[in-house]
């Protein structure tokens, strides 16, 4: 039988993810199972990314997390569940090889550090790429080999999407035990190559509703989140892949638009009602109809997530127009508002 290593370690990246037709509640709580499909892109590595290394060791008496230079509590239950399904899964791999030497550690408790290089729980998708790179450098140190969807999904829900570049549906699945909630990738990241994304940074603070909590006061409070989910989404998922599949802009822009808006209505239909968005935030939409309504054709679009900044898509010739514009609204200092702009590839 092969001799176990001492230490084993592995270093990954992952990147954001931005949803175009969003996720927000779910129906399973401990599966982490969403009420309705979703729809999002994923953004360049080499802008936006996760850093996550995981080190396993016989030496090692705890399991221990750093993020971002500071250790957190291992015990967080997401965290947890990401642990114990990848150990399971690692488990089953070695009862079907017991002389496979990547499986022979199973017992060595791992230390975990993971760095953004972007502002985290701010409403940029930190937890997607966060948990997304945890799940696939835990499979790789503790030697999974199988579809991560389940792993990362248990850690937060749209990390499943970034498990994937270009354009990625995660499908709720219809099962009790979530087997078919699972990513898949709709088109590749080489489908769009003249998409373009634009960050504007709003803010950096911490947002005051996490996720997590606004999804289930929503699910528990707002009747225009179940109708959403049930009579909206299903028909949005079907006309957002034919505008990807036909690099149909204009349609692309509009529904983006138009689900960013429900999504925030839900959020505001909550009881309490949830507001993610700031003044600079809505004169980002404003600014955005504006200059549509000034081309008269649809040539930016905006998004929103749980938090106010705001992210514009626009065809690469377009860029350079809005960014002026932007930066004529919003100078430097100008009026306490502080917007930094940053342009991403897609994918």
């Amino acid at each position: 039988m092969a001799s176990e290593k001492t230490v084993v370690a592995v270093t990954c990246t992952a990147p954001v993810n931005i949803a175009v037709i969003k996720y927000w509640g779910k129906r399973d709580e401990d599966l982490v199972l969403p009420i309705n499909s979703s729809l999002s892109v994923t953004l360049h590595q080499d802008q936006l990314r996760t850093t996550t290394t995981a080190v396993i060791s016989k030496d090692f008496t705890e399991d221990r997390i750093w993020l971002n230079g500071l250790e957190e509590d291992v015990g967080q239950p997401r965290l947890q569940a990401c642990l114990r399904e990848i150990r399971r899964l690692a488990r089953k791999r070695r009862s079907a090889s017991d002389e496979d030497p990547a499986a022979l550690s199973l017992s060595y408790k791992v230390h975990i550090a993971s760095v953004n290089n972007f502002p985290t729980a701010a409403g940029l998708a930190s937890s997607a790429a966060g948990y997304a790179c945890l799940a696939y450098t835990l499979a790789r140190v503790y030697g999974v080999e199988s579809d991560l969807s389940e792993v990362a999904r248990r850690g937060s829900g749209s990390a499943c999407r970034s498990l994937y570049g270009g354009f990625v549906e995660w499908q709720m699945g219809e099962r009790a035990d979530g087997k078919d909630s699972i990513a898949r990738q709709v088109a590749p990241e080489s489908h769009w190559p003249e998409l373009r994304v634009l960050m504007l940074v709003v803010s950096t603070e911490k947002k005051p509703t996490g996720s997590t909590t606004g999804m289930r006061t929503s699910v528990d409070t707002s009747p225009l989140l179940r109708f959403r989910a049930e009579s909206v989404v299903p028909a949005r998922m079907a006309e957002m892949a034919r505008c990807v599949q036909e690099r149909d802009f204009p349609g692309f822009a509009q529904l983006t638009m138009k689900d960013s808006n429900q999504f925030h209505a839900t959020c505001l239909d909550t009881f309490p009602p949830i507001s993610y968005l700031s003044d600079t935030s809505w004169r980002i939409v404003h600014l955005v109809h504006r200059f549509n309504a000034h081309h008269g054709q649809t040539k930016v679009a905006y998004t929103f997530d749980a938090g106010p900044n705001a992210v514009v898509f626009a065809l690469h010739d377009t860029v350079p127009e809005f960014v002026a514009a932007v930066r004529h609204c919003f100078p430097p200092e100008s009026n306490g508002d502080k917007l930094c702009v940053f342009e991403r590839e897609r994918a």
